[in-house]
């Protein structure tokens, strides 16, 4: 094979995945564009809705504060409707270099992926979040009047929900560590008390002092775990029968 044949698949990937970041960018500048002039007051009630409903002041303390807030609004909000399209040009460019079987793994990790990380951010925003916020207002209350800057709000809400996003997706870290041996149900099942232990804390910080909100955030926590655990299962069984085989 000469040198030039061997640079044509490098050229073939490379204009691939030019073209699927082209078409995703677009899917998002398209969705920014949309959401920034027709639905930005919306996008930035809903976004407010929890300080608001709480009588929460909220400032801007620089010239373009307001502005840069609904643009960050608008820009996060454009990504989660142009991911249908950003996920399918994923496909497009890494589905060529898989086999059959690794075609049908990466799809069922990516939705599960996925799926746990809306799960993990509704569940916070809709629940922990508000808990949390009523949490710093009363803790304000008698002390300073509360007025909070809109910039800051708006990076403590995707410092706050953002990782619990992440932390949903436990369960398909868990499996893909169990499937190198990093990880055995004997351990996780070891560490289950100090999970829970460190669970109920959380809850109790950031709850009301009565057993069914704390339940409510400690029950899908513990849940999480669970899955968790028993992906390990799961996989230490299939290496049993792929080696019987």
């Amino acid at each position: 094979m000469t040198q030039t044949q061997e640079k044509q698949p490098l050229i073939a990937h490379i204009k691939a995945l030019r073209t699927a970041l082209i078409i995703a960018v677009a899917a998002t500048a398209a969705a920014f564009v949309v959401l920034f002039y027709v639905f930005r007051e919306p996008l930035i009630d809903f976004v407010l809705a929890p300080v608001r409903l709480r009588g929460i002041e909220v400032i801007a303390t620089a010239v373009s504060e307001a502005l840069m807030m609904q643009f960050k609004t608008c820009l996060v909000a454009a990504l989660v409707v142009a991911m249908p399209v950003i996920i399918w040009q994923i496909w497009s460019f890494v589905a060529p270099a898989l086999f059959p079987n690794e075609k049908r793994t990466f799809v069922v990790i990516f939705a599960a992926t996925l799926l746990l990380f809306i799960a993990g951010v509704v569940f916070c925003y809709l629940y922990v979040f508000p808990l949390t916020i009523n949490l710093f207002w009363e803790a304000s209350e008698g002390v300073a009047t509360a007025m909070w800057s809109v910039e800051a709000y708006f990076s403590f809400v995707l410092s706050f929900v953002l990782p619990f996003g992440l932390m949903f997706d436990l369960p398909v870290v868990v499996y893909m560590l169990a499937r190198r041996g990093k990880v055995s149900y004997r351990g996780m099942a070891k560490n289950r008390k100090f999970f829970i232990l460190g669970i109920a804390a959380i809850a109790a910080i950031l709850t009301p002092p009565d057993a069914v909100s704390q339940m409510m955030l400690m029950v899908p926590m513990i849940l999480l775990y669970e899955i968790s655990a028993q992906t390990t299962r799961f996989v230490k069984k299939k290496e049993v029968v792929s080696i019987a085989a």
